[in-house]
């Protein structure tokens, strides 16, 4: 799976827990940050449409 990776501009550089978002061919890609290799979770765009609306919302 490809995409450019890209990590919220909250996130800072304290290393501390973040998630890293990608969009490739249809879908949104999330994995964390402290573990690049590890399982990548894949939603439906508006799948992640409706869970950060939901997000900014609350």
């Amino acid at each position: 799976m490809g995409g450019t990776w890209r990590k919220s501009s909250y996130s800072g550089a304290n290393g501390g827990d973040c998630a890293e978002v990608a969009a490739d061919t249809g879908l949104v890609l999330v994995r964390d940050t402290k573990n690049r290799v590890g399982a990548t979770l894949a939603f439906n765009a508006q799948a992640w449409r409706t869970f950060t609306a939901q997000v900014k919302h609350h």
